[in-house]
């Protein structure tokens, strides 16, 4: 049993009112305890508000509820489908939160469509001939600062240039290209629109200053000056 499984499988649990011992847990998945030690910390990183009663055991907190969605084995399909192609993103931040929004999204999935989602993405790879082994970690704090309109200040690396420069900005949108995410800011180093790589901002800083929106439009800047990345 996969990971993902598992924690669905305890979630499930732990949502018939049971209280539940990590050495129960343990027994039932045939894996350690420190393994379900892991596994309620992964579900706590996800929001899940799981009760630790000491002696006792785990239970969910009184009151929490799972939204009563229903999903049909396409659309159980589709996000399972999705799930692989936001692996390629190489951004941490963003593959651990779907990750995480997963584990909720697939809690209440009916028994019979987790299982057919989980034999479905054993069967799915997703390849790049493209590929560069270059990862980031600040798409999801930038997509916060994009629509709450904070500045950021970055410091960042242009291709093929050893050194690093100091920008300002103020984030718009992104678009994504050959699995790199490309951010549209204003830079206050340049006094205009310019493209920045996620994966070559080498340290950010979400800053609690706000900015006035400009009224970026997407469609414009590509007409204007499509794909520059550099």
């Amino acid at each position: 049993m996969s990971q993902l499984s598992r924690l669905i499988s305890i979630l499930t649990l732990l949502r018939s009112k049971r209280l539940l011992t990590a050495t129960e847990l343990a027994d039932k998945f045939d894996v350690s305890i420190r393994t379900i030690y892991r596994d309620i910390r992964k579900l706590e990183d996800a929001g899940i508000p799981v009760m630790t009663i000491e002696g006792k055991g785990y239970s969910l907190m009184e009151g929490y509820t799972v939204a009563p969605v229903q999903f049909t084995e396409k659309q159980a399909n589709a996000l399972i489908t999705a799930q692989h192609l936001v692996n390629q993103t190489n951004d941490v931040s963003f593959s651990n939160d779907f990750k995480d929004a997963m584990t909720k999204i697939k809690s209440v999935f009916k028994t019979s469509v987790q299982e057919k989602s989980e034999l479905l993405s054993s069967k799915i790879y997703v390849f790049d001939s493209n590929y560069e082994n270059i990862s980031s970690n600040a798409l999801s704090e930038i997509q916060i600062a994009i629509t709450n309109f904070n500045y950021v200040d970055i410091n960042y690396r242009k291709a093929d240039d050893p050194n690093i420069s100091f920008r300002r900005i103020e984030p718009y949108a992104f678009y994504s290209t050959n699995h790199k995410w490309i951010l549209i800011a204003w830079c206050h180093l340049r006094n205009d629109y310019r493209a920045f790589r996620i994966d070559r901002v080498q340290n950010f800083k979400i800053l609690n200053d706000t900015f006035e929106d400009r009224k970026f439009n997407l469609q414009t800047y590509f007409q204007s000056c499509p794909f520059d990345n550099k």
